[in-house]
């Protein structure tokens, strides 16, 4: 695999045209300069996660005797969640009482940029050919700067739809959040079941 079919990959995984609904319902209470620096900091930190993947991902797993499934059996569990209350919003929001109104880590940086199926694909390529590493590192730097690109315009987004078309769009990403996090349950659960020697 070449470096340019790697990052392509990687970035449909990331899916940042598929986030930005979700980015802007998340940060929408915030006021425009912090919603910029809470995307960096997340951006940072889902680097940051699926660099530690890409290295030393398949032994951690091994060291705390986890598997791939149940990796993505609980990703699911939290987007199923996520999707639920985009679809049914409380009065505190789709994060709920957060402390200081904006999420953190979860689940802007992980699940949604680092998600599950971004981290078993690092894993793969890292295990697969360990001894194209530097190549690896830098498909993913490429999808994850077209993914911060991109998510950075999602900001502005806010200008030119209205409330009403925020709101209709949120509630249909919830339906495709659950909708997603169903299909990533079922997976982990006909990986384990079924698993392939």
């Amino acid at each position: 695999m070449t470096i340019t079919a790697a990052a392509l990959l990687l970035f449909f995984i990331l899916d940042p045209l598929g986030n930005i609904p979700v980015f802007l319902s998340l940060l929408k209470e915030l006021p425009p300069q912090r919603q910029r620096k809470v995307l960096v900091r997340e951006l940072l930190i889902a680097l940051g996660v699926l660099m530690l993947f890409l290295w030393g991902g398949q032994y951690a797993l091994e060291l705390m005797h986890l598997k791939q499934e149940s990796v993505s059996i609980a990703g699911g569990i939290v987007l199923f969640l996520i999707g639920l209350r985009m679809i049914f919003p409380t009065a505190e929001g789709v994060m709920g009482d957060v402390p200081g109104g904006e999420p953190f880590i979860v689940p802007l940086a992980i699940p949604m940029i680092a998600g599950p199926s971004g981290m078993a694909a690092v894993m793969l390529l890292g295990s697969q050919q360990p001894d194209r590493m530097g190549d690896w590192m830098l498909a993913l730097t490429l999808a994850w700067g077209a993914t911060a690109v991109i998510l950075f315009c999602a900001t502005w987004l806010k200008k030119w739809l209205g409330m009403r078309a925020l709101t209709a769009l949120e509630r249909l990403m919830g339906m495709v959040i659950v909708a997603i996090s169903v299909q990533m349950l079922l997976d982990g659960i006909s990986s384990y079941l079924h698993p392939v020697t």
